[in-house]
């Protein structure tokens, strides 16, 4: 698929973000692709996946677009979603539709700054549509000035100096929308379909959810808090 075809593909709908990191219950390719089979079968258009594997697995059973990423943590950075050339590649190599990478200001491994890590990735792989995670609208603005295809507010409150928050960050997807020209999407504490929905009518070009559909010790651990809150009254 060409970028227009693919963008044009997750246009308003949801994108499922299935990921099971090592160590979890879920993790593994098996798993997360019965995970994105749940995903498209209740009307998903599109998913987030981690890793070659899943990504290859997933892409091919679902026939969805498949949102790439590879975590992998270096000693000299906090970034750890793409962060470097090797993690694109793999993104790239395993079929993923578009790639998404962290577009925040934090330190790079390598030391490499952000700007000049989209603007190789684009050289280097010209023909992928780019997504920037970011964590305000700054990062946003210099994300596009740096060749991103697309701008998801992934990390917003997830840095040191974004604004926290218990939900989505609706201003900055709002500041997003109003100042970019690229397609914005939305990720991030989504919990609510109706937070989703408000993301649309902000005029997302779609959304993001994962933990609130596929980690359920997450979903559990809601609950508990929630039970544990009416008994301590």
């Amino acid at each position: 698929m060409n970028k227009r075809s693919v963008l044009e593909r997750i246009r308003g709908g949801l994108i499922v973000s299935c990921q099971a990191v090592e160590g979890e219950p879920l993790h593994g390719a098996d798993t997360m692709t019965k995970m994105a089979l749940a995903a498209k079968m209740g009307g998903a258009v599109g998913i987030r996946a981690n890793g070659a594997e899943d990504i290859r697995r997933i892409k091919a059973c679902t026939e969805l677009p498949v949102i790439g990423i590879v975590k992998r943590v270096y000693e000299d950075s906090e970034v750890y979603i793409t962060s470097t050339l090797r993690e694109v590649e793999e993104v790239v190599e395993a079929g993923a539709d578009i790639v998404a990478v962290d577009a925040t200001m934090r330190r790079r491994p390598g030391n490499l700054s952000t700007s000049a890590f989209l603007e190789r990735v684009k050289r280097e792989f010209p023909d992928i549509v780019l997504m920037a995670d970011i964590s305000t609208l700054e990062e946003g603005i210099m994300a596009e000035q740096s060749g991103a295809d697309v701008v998801a507010s992934t990390m917003a409150g997830y840095t040191a100096y974004s604004r926290p928050s218990a939900g989505p960050d609706l201003a900055l997807v709002a500041n997003l929308v109003n100042t970019l020209t690229v397609s914005v999407v939305a990720e991030g504490r989504i919990r609510r379909p109706e937070e989703a929905k408000a993301c649309i009518e902000l005029g997302c070009w779609a959304v993001v959810v994962g933990s609130a559909i596929t980690r359920p010790q997450d979903i559990t651990r809601d609950f508990v808090e929630e039970i544990r809150k009416a008994i301590s009254r």
